[in-house]
């Protein structure tokens, strides 16, 4: 049987980097929203959101501006912070 990070692999080999990425900040948000116990309505309430925009994010059907993907942490006590690293291209 092949582990989660193999078959992460295989899954996720034709999706950008980039989108990737956000995939998985949102996940880690979501993640996090559900094990503090707070239903999207009240994540909603706590950031000046309507329910269903936080549902459409979390399912994906909405990309976040990186201002919405922060007032979105805020609401769980989180920052989102971004780093730069070098760039290394394979051609």
């Amino acid at each position: 049987m092949a582990t989660w990070n193999e078959l992460r692999k295989k899954i996720t080999k034709n999706i950008p980097t980039e989108e990737l990425n956000l995939i998985e900040t949102l996940t880690y948000l979501q993640e996090r929203r559900i094990k503090l116990n707070i239903t999207q309505k009240e994540l909603g309430k706590r950031i000046g959101m309507a329910q269903s925009r936080i549902a459409k994010i979390e399912s994906l059907d909405s990309t976040p501006s990186l201002e919405t993907l922060n007032r979105y942490a805020h609401g769980l006590g989180l920052e989102i912070k971004l780093t730069l690293k070098p760039f290394l291209h394979n051609p």
